[in-house]
């Protein structure tokens, strides 16, 4: 599905089920402390019930599956939702293709909602009131985030600027740790009782870190295949010039961690 969002790459179109294939092989990288930093929250663990949104290839719902926590998984892609139901097979998860916005459940259903690296792709003003009658009393949301430095990484910045070659209208690029922002709109129905933001390291080869940028939206998800076959041919001659076979990529992680106001 074809989006365009003027506060998102100066409105230049993107769709990820274009690069869902590379998306499910490239973009399953959190590292453990990741993970272990929800578990930490008491979230998305047995007992609860879970709607991740923006879901992708259904990343979180996979990785957190043994916790316990019951999940359900959107994704506005058909081609991500496909990926995510081949690479869950033989877990019980509930998956279904719709926008955050056009998302219907009963109201009070979910103890926690999870976002991750999608955040700032809804209407917030939509999303905002209907998150907080899907969730139960006392219910959370967690929104999470994690991106290379390139200022602190030689690689990642290397890497990042061949992007904005090809792509210089990319919004992802340029990141520095900094909390993540929360739209005015969810102080209405939301406190925000906890926020993290901590540096931590992502391994990589010269073939799964060209295959990570191929995946983000400046390259994948928005460029021809013409496009994306040049770019790929010069990211990796860069990669044999600068990078060894193998090593870790600098990036920070944030968490943001909402509870459900009681109007």
């Amino acid at each position: 599905m074809l989006i365009k969002d003027d506060n998102i790459d100066k409105g230049k179109a993107f769709d990820w089920g274009r690069t869902s294939a590379d998306y499910a092989k490239y973009r399953d990288i959190y590292p453990k402390e990741f993970y272990d930093k929800i578990v930490a929250r008491g979230l998305c663990t047995k007992g609860q019930k879970v709607l991740d949104i923006g879901t992708g290839t259904g990343v979180l719902p996979r990785n957190l599956y043994d916790y316990g926590a019951s999940w359900t998984a959107a994704d506005i892609s058909n081609e991500q939702i496909e990926q995510a139901k081949i690479l869950s097979v033989g877990k019980n998860i509930e998956y279904l293709v719709s926008a955050t916005e056009d998302l219907r459940f009963p109201d009070g259903i979910f103890d926690v909602i999870t976002a991750c690296q999608c955040f700032w792709y809804f209407k917030h003003e939509t999303t905002a009131p209907k998150f907080f009658k899907m969730l139960k009393n006392g219910g959370r949301i967690l929104v999470l985030y994690m991106a290379w430095l390139p200022f602190e990484d030689k690689i990642a910045g290397a890497s990042e600027n061949l992007v904005l070659k090809y792509s210089p209208n990319w919004s992802g690029a340029r990141e520095t740790i900094h909390p993540i922002q929360i739209p005015e709109i969810y102080s209405k129905y939301f406190e925000l009782v906890h926020h993290e933001e901590y540096p931590l390291k992502v391994h990589f080869t010269r073939e799964t870190w060209n295959g990570r940028l191929k995946a983000c939206r400046g390259i994948g998800a928005s460029l021809s295949k013409e496009e994306i076959s040049e770019w790929e041919k010069e990211h990796k001659k860069l990669l044999e010039e600068i990078a060894p076979e193998e090593f870790d990529i600098l990036h920070y992680a944030a968490m943001a961690e909402l509870k459900r106001k009681e109007l």
